[in-house]
């Protein structure tokens, strides 16, 4: 989540009281095609029957995909979603001692709670509001793992939480304590985790907003914190010129390739908004990360995945969940057509060229 969060948080609170329960995203043909390939809507010829359920021409189709249709809850922010074991979506964000919905078919979503029912008492360190960021939920072990931020506005003096449960229900989950935390002298900021547990077994944290960018840290499996022994901060993307806004990190491994996913420029704002979603990729967890034109990471680089098309704007926050055989983006993003509310978005990636494509 961005330093400029703070400001988006009083409209995000303003804009939940308008929220009308079974609201129904409109689909552009992009977005119709998404959904009716998720769910065998459509056949072959997907994409011209996609496009004439939108009421568009293909010709006219934009160069990023709209959201698949979900309903119900979903004003969110830095949404983060897995399939439990039993089937049903889970999916917490911001705000709210952390938000708690979910969906049985991955498009109607209910709100159930938060995931805290009184807040641990370090959190008003670091936020006086009580108010946690960016969760990154996962399930590991027979237990549900979520990592999470707590700041405040334009501030480093930040830390990454961790909790668990043994179910992933409200009330269940049980605080670990501080994983990572930066001072108003560090030259980074410790928010927006994301796990990525690779192949040999071994846990990382990519972290970071801001400042010197994006961060990736070693995790001790037994702890779900900080490695005693490697104490390394790898330094994954950052922007060396203009704009430092570069934030919310995941990272998947696909076809032997490490890919870092993350969202820049301006959250918050409403339809004024500019974040989208660009991606590398490595040959290591802790990179160097380049993108398709062969730019680095770490040199403003980042291959646009997702950015603003019609009343889709600003979309970011993202996370990456495995489905059914196939990659999710789950991400947020401001509905123009609805005052700048921020919405659930979710889209299929498909990989091609070694390169992923929302659609």
């Amino acid at each position: 989540m961005t330093e400029l969060r703070g400001h988006g948080k009083a409209r995000h609170r303003r804009k939940k009281t308008a929220l009308l329960a079974g609201v129904a995203l409109a689909l552009t043909a992009a977005g119709a095609m998404a959904y009716g390939t998720a769910f065998g809507v459509f056949g072959e010829d997907a994409q011209p029957k996609a496009a004439a359920a939108a009421g568009q021409s293909t010709s006219s189709a934009s160069a990023y995909p709209g959201p698949g249709r979900v309903t119900g809850d979903v004003v969110v922010h830095d949404p983060t979603m897995l399939r439990a074991p039993n089937g049903r979506y889970l999916l917490h964000s911001t705000h709210g001692y952390l938000e708690f919905r979910t969906s049985t078919d991955r498009v109607a979503f209910s709100r159930n709670g938060n995931a805290f029912s009184s807040p641990p008492r370090w959190w008003s360190r670091y936020s006086p509001e009580n108010d946690p960021w960016a969760p990154d939920l996962s399930y590991h072990g027979g237990r549900y793992l979520m990592y999470y931020a707590v700041s405040r506005f334009r501030s480093n003096t930040s830390a990454i939480g961790l909790a668990t449960s043994t179910t992933g229900m409200p009330g269940s989950w049980k605080d670990q304590g501080i994983v990572h935390s930066s001072t108003s002298s560090s030259d980074y900021n410790a928010i927006d985790p994301d796990l990525f547990v690779d192949d040999d077994g071994k846990w990382w944290l990519a972290f970071g907003s801001h400042w010197s960018g994006i961060k990736m840290i070693r995790l001790d499996p037994k702890t779900g914190k900080q490695h005693g022994k490697d104490t390394t901060r790898h330094s994954l993307a950052s922007r060396t010129t203009g704009a430092r806004a570069v934030e919310g990190p995941t990272v998947v491994k696909r076809n032997g390739y490490y890919y870092l996913f993350a969202s820049y420029d301006t959250c918050c704002s409403g339809t004024a908004s500019t974040y989208k979603i660009k991606v590398g990729r490595a040959t290591s967890p802790t990179g160097p990360y380049y993108d398709r034109n062969g730019v680095a990471m770490n040199k403003n680089g980042g291959t646009v995945v997702m950015a603003s098309q019609g009343s889709v704007i600003g979309p970011g926050g993202q996370d990456i969940m495995r489905d059914g055989g196939s990659d999710l983006l789950v991400y947020h993003y401001y509905d123009g057509s609805d005052g700048g509310a921020s919405k659930l978005g979710l889209n299929l990636l498909k990989w091609s060229g070694g390169w992923p494509t929302a659609y």
